[in-house]
């Protein structure tokens, strides 16, 4: 990959493309009051009964931040979301960063390694590429706004 202090517009869009089609497959699932995710491992009955929330109520909840993430990356390339504080959004976006490596990072391990949850490899790789679409989105909003206010 060369190196590039010019901005990218297209890994924003990439995530918000992402994370509405994970908030579309939670949607899904919430509608029908079951665990997991459309082409995921199956979450097993006794698993759902264990849940700590009612499983529509989560999954609807999951739904909900898919949307809130895809908003927070097209802010991130659009004149509103440049009105936000940098400081403000360059945590934000750490924070979706990091819950980013959790959630596709256990992809990656159960896809490649193994762990139990019932990832397959394919999973891992779409695990990869959404951690770097992710640090590519922070890295671009954070080149595009250096020399602003703060």
């Amino acid at each position: 990959m060369v190196a590039s202090d010019r901005p990218r517009r297209w890994p924003a869009y990439a995530v918000a493309v992402l994370f509405l089609g994970y908030a579309a497959g939670k949607a899904v699932f919430a509608s029908q009051a079951r665990l997991g995710f459309p082409g995921g491992p199956p979450v097993s009955a006794a698993e759902t009964a264990d849940y700590f929330l009612d499983p529509a109520l989560g999954q609807w909840l999951a739904a909900a931040t898919g949307v809130l993430a895809a908003c927070v990356a097209l802010a991130t390339v659009t004149a509103p979301g440049r009105r936000v504080p940098r400081t403000l959004m360059l945590a934000v976006l750490t924070v979706m960063l990091l819950a980013g490596v959790g959630g596709a990072g256990i992809m990656i391990l159960d896809g490649f390694v193994g762990i139990g949850v019932g990832w397959q490899w394919y999973h891992g790789v779409l695990g990869i590429v959404v951690i770097w679409l992710l640090a590519a989105m922070t890295r671009s909003y954070a080149t595009a706004t250096r020399g602003l206010p703060r």
